[in-house]
């Protein structure tokens, strides 16, 4: 019996985002960064945000009276950052939100893939929810970065 559902929810998003056409040129991560070297303009990371002391928020209780099985809710932090040499923020901005729609679009339930909320039976639903947008210019051009949670119920 597992004790978490949220080692398959982060292989499921991942197995989600990676092979995705409308996130063909981005670099999705598993985790932290892996190295400085920001050389892709769009990376999307799954577990990680910058300055969270957590990848994962869970909170756990039983599901009925015998406590045969629990509810687990979790918040995955996920992060979408992208880079401008030319220093238009405007454009950093709209093209983080772009990945952004990409990524909830492929959390919602189509006839093509009704276990998409479900990550693929991982859990019982997920959702996109909140988000903060942070805005950088540097010498080396616009940067905008998109923090937001995947949060999930499981049942265990």
């Amino acid at each position: 019996m597992a004790t978490s559902a949220v080692p398959a929810a982060i292989t499921a998003l991942l197995g989600l985002f990676v092979p995705a056409p409308a996130l063909a040129d981005v670099r999705v991560i598993d985790g932290p960064p892996p190295s400085t070297n920001f050389a892709e303009a769009d990376r999307l990371y799954v577990g990680w945000s910058p300055g969270a002391e957590q990848a994962v928020d869970i909170q756990q209780e039983f599901a009925s009276a015998g406590a045969r099985t629990r509810d687990e809710d979790a918040a995955i932090s996920c992060y979408i950052e992208t880079r401008e040499g030319g220093g238009d923020m405007a454009w950093c901005r709209a093209r983080v939100f772009e990945l952004l729609a990409v990524v909830e679009t492929l959390l919602r339930a189509t006839d093509g893939n009704p276990t998409a909320p479900t990550l693929g039976g991982a859990v019982l639903w997920s959702e996109l929810t909140a988000g903060s947008l942070i805005q950088e210019q540097s010498p080396d051009g616009a940067y905008a970065g998109l923090g937001f949670t995947v949060r999930t119920r499981a049942r265990i």
